[in-house]
């Protein structure tokens, strides 16, 4: 297969979170023939039944590449015209695989050694995978993560504060609000009160956003409804300890807080000769934690048709990448 082919053959595989067994199936497969080929290894490191990671090296690795083989729901399979692939995980990340795969390659067909490729489960939930291979260190000196960065460097990424509110009150009939105690009023409350609040700002990441993502609530509509639920997410640019305790402090105690997941943000290096950006969203890197070494940014396609119904990668884009992540190794071997 062409790297058009492999990419639109990994589309094709659902691998929504929590089902990337096939994918990783297939990854396996793909992987296994290129270390038969050239004297390399492919493991697969099990996160959670029928969920694995899969890691193949030539050699003992100074740089890997790695990114994430899971996508967001919905489902749909791929096409493509002269310019672009589309499909689900087109983007995001089915087009990288591919032309990091095909990178791997071209540099062992020219006698390189000492590369990785490591792909995981999870990271468009919680990042099972990364957090799992984060316990799982190779020695390996620096990490090139693939995300759609339009294969510009990314100096860095804004991190994620996932908080989940809920409000308790007390049913009433409602023709007579006064024997009830509405908790979703209770709960549009807090929900105001978190839109005043004033977010910190970053130099180069910008400013911190907050999206209200679900509501859900109530009984019937005359019914005075004893419950309430929303799910809020925050783009951190620091670690979000502040953040979280001026949330604490705006809502008060009449709502209950879960901290569902904290990622800080990252700020990453450049390298010269390559042309550079700042992204609004999160990756795994922060999971990582620098266990699979020093991490760097890259990848084709972008993220703003990522999750959409319109997910797609240019074509010309694939084809940069291979020739990219081929420099950035072949800059980072010299470090």
């Amino acid at each position: 297969m062409n790297v058009f082919e492999l990419t639109r053959a990994l589309v094709d595989v659902e691998s929504i979170t929590l089902n990337e067994e096939r994918i990783g199936e297939m990854l396996f497969a793909q992987l296994s023939e290129l270390a038969s080929r050239y004297q390399g290894q492919v493991e697969r490191f099990e996160v959670e039944p029928k969920r694995f990671n899969v890691f193949a090296h030539w050699g003992q690795p100074v740089v890997t590449l790695s990114t994430h083989m899971d996508t967001v729901p919905p489902f749909f399979p791929s096409r493509e015209d002269a310019k672009n692939i589309w499909g689900r995980g087109a983007c995001d990340t089915k087009g990288i695989i591919a032309a990091m795969i095909f990178a791997v390659r071209e540099l062992l067909e020219q006698g390189q050694r000492n590369l990785g490729l490591l792909f995981v489960v999870g990271e468009e939930r919680n990042s099972a995978g990364a957090l799992h291979a984060s316990k799982h260190p190779w020695g390996s000196k620096f990490l090139i993560n693939g995300e759609p960065t339009e294969n510009k460097l990314a100096l860095g990424s804004k991190g994620v504060l996932r908080l989940e509110l809920e409000a308790a009150g007390r049913m009433a009939h409602s023709a007579y609000p006064e024997l009830g105690d509405s908790a979703i009023l209770k709960l549009l409350d807090a929900l105001e009160k978190l839109r005043r609040l004033p977010l910190p700002t970053d130099p180069v990441l910008g400013a911190s956003t907050l999206n209200i993502g679900t509501i859900a609530g109530g009984r019937a509509p005359n019914v005075i409804p004893d419950h309430a639920r929303a799910e809020v997410f925050i783009r951190l640019i620091d670690d979000g300890a502040a953040t979280c305790a001026a949330v604490k402090q705006a809502i008060g105690a009449s709502i209950d807080l879960r901290e569902v997941l904290s990622v800080p943000a990252v700020h990453l290096r450049s390298l010269p000769g390559f042309e550079t950006s700042v992204v609004a969203f999160t990756t795994d890197i922060p999971v990582f934690g620098g266990a699979w070494g020093e991490p760097y940014l890259l990848g084709p396609g972008s993220i703003h048709v990522a999750h959409t119904a319109e997910e797609f990668v240019p074509k010309d884009q694939v084809v940069e990448a291979i020739q990219i992540y081929k420099r950035m190794i072949l800059e980072l071997m010299k470090k």
